[in-house]
């Protein structure tokens, strides 16, 4: 027989630990080992029928360590559990800025491995109300991943990408790249330009209803606007702009976006991103 992979999960409880505790706890891949002490992470695991383990009596045994753990606690815990591990452990977090920011300790006989979902495509065409309703993925809409050793043997490579798999079901694809790569994607790709400019647009919406359009009205406008315009931006449809759309595109850009936004993505720009996020602040100078 066998045998199964000593898995001990940190953040069991939160929002992240209960989505990898929910697809992982009965695989017959993994014996998991749940460590959580909140109240809410607590309860959480009650009512999936687990038990939470202190951490020292998880550590000396597992194979894998996934730390499922707010960015702003990350390194504090990781500090704390990495010395405790055997030789040859690999380590996983699910988001790479503690990684990239410097907050995993060094040790050269455990490895380091990131991983994080892209969710379900806007472009995929699901066809069940629950594919359609799991915004997340990692439920019933199928999704790709990322992937990166950050350091350790090839095998290691290729049991996290297994373990990323099983956290993430159903996986359409998995991309190998690097934890800065990854940084680039999330969160100065993803978070730090897609939010602030999705939050622009509910701003806009906003704006439109407290200037009289009906909510409604303004709501159907926004979102089929949204579904054409994304489908032209990102050449998903072979129809283009109208020369009055670009026109009053340029205009809106002048308004909107600083000449030299794309410096967002420059690597010590990345590097201050990482770092906002660990930190909890933001930086001087940046203050909303």
């Amino acid at each position: 027989m066998k045998r199964k992979i000593e898995l001990t999960l940190f953040g069991a409880g939160g929002k992240m630990g209960c989505r990898v505790m929910d697809h992982l706890a009965r695989h017959e891949s993994y014996r998991l080992t749940c460590v959580e002490n909140g109240e809410r992470g607590l309860a959480n695991l009650a009512e999936r029928g687990q038990k939470p383990t202190p951490p020292d009596p998880a550590l000396p045994g597992a194979d894998v360590v996934i730390l499922a753990l707010p960015d702003r606690i990350l390194g504090t815990v990781a500090r704390e559990v990495v010395p405790k591990l055997k030789a040859g452990a690999l380590v996983m977090t699910l988001d790479p800025a503690a990684a990239h920011a410097g907050e995993l300790p060094a040790r050269s006989d455990i490895s380091y491995f990131v991983s994080h979902p892209c969710h379900p495509s806007v472009f995929d065409r699901f066809q069940t109300e629950a594919e359609i309703d799991d915004f997340f993925g990692g439920t019933h809409a199928r999704q790709a991943i990322v992937c990166a050793l950050m350091r350790g043997p090839e095998e290691h490579y290729a049991l996290g990408e297994r373990i990323a798999r099983d956290i993430y079901a159903p996986v359409t694809r998995s991309h190998r790249i690097t934890v800065e790569q990854m940084a680039i994607l999330e969160p100065a790709m993803a978070e730090t330009v897609g939010i602030c400019l999705n939050l622009a647009l509910r701003e806009a919406l906003e704006e439109a209803v407290r200037r009289g359009v009906p909510r409604a009205a303004a709501e159907d406008f926004m979102f089929g606007h949204l579904k054409v315009e994304l489908g032209i931006a990102f050449s998903r449809v072979n129809f283009p702009f109208s020369d009055g759309a670009k026109l009053i595109a340029a205009y809106g850009r002048r308004h909107l976006l600083k000449p030299d936004w794309k410096r967002l993505f420059e690597p010590e720009s990345v590097k201050e991103q990482v770092r906002t996020i660990v930190s909890g602040q933001l930086p001087p100078g940046n203050a909303p």
